[in-house]
């Protein structure tokens, strides 16, 4: 999650995510979001197997410096295996590359689930490897998600394993419509869309 990916940079973003031995609601996920300025992102979730239809949004409060972490808030359904709810939570992430020569950025917050109305610790960290892979360690309150992800331009290809037991794939493509042009790009050095593994 450092470094910028202009290549993959794109106000819109489209997502789609399947698990294996899931419930409806978590089996199969789309998602759409529009970048309205550089650090905020709104958009809808999708689950069509439950008819489920839900808002998505992130916000980068504060952005990360060579000292200060950076902080996110967002909201999206609950966490996955729950079938309804919505969680709102935030995250401060860092950058630790500065003091341990490594590409490691953990991240640690809380997630407000209103499907069981409570307030969790949610935690970990992204990994970042060359040839534009990355893993990311997931904790969202309950159970811990790793996951490995590719990006090719636009283009971000992820392999999920689930409660360390359900296997699940996703893809996710940015993109601008015509005539939109191009911002910015984001800064990859802290958990980037639902860092709390959000369903």
């Amino acid at each position: 999650m450092r470094g910028a990916e202009p290549e993959r940079d794109g106000r819109w973003a489209f997502g789609a995510r399947y698990i294996q031995g899931q419930i409806d609601r978590a089996t199969l996920r789309t998602t759409l979001t529009y970048r309205v300025v550089p650090r905020l992102s709104l958009g809808l979730e999708w689950n069509p197997l439950d008819s489920d239809l839900s808002p998505l949004a992130n916000w980068l409060a504060v952005e990360e410096t060579e000292i200060r972490p950076a902080l996110m808030l967002g909201t999206s359904s609950d966490r996955i295996g729950t079938p309804s709810g919505q969680s709102w939570y935030f995250t401060v992430s860092k950058s630790l590359e500065r003091w341990i020569n490594l590409p490691v950025a953990p991240y640690i917050g809380a997630a407000y689930g209103t499907y069981d109305q409570k307030l969790r610790v949610i935690g970990g960290g992204n990994i970042n490897f060359p040839k534009n892979a990355s893993a990311l360690i997931i904790y969202d309150g309950v159970h811990v998600h790793p996951t490995f992800s590719w990006t090719w331009k636009r283009n971000t290809f992820s392999f999920l394993l689930v409660e360390l037991r359900h296997p699940g794939l996703a893809y996710s493509l940015a993109f601008d419509t015509p005539g939109g042009g191009r911002s910015k790009p984001r800064p990859a050095n802290q958990p980037f869309l639902r860092p709390g593994a959000r369903r």
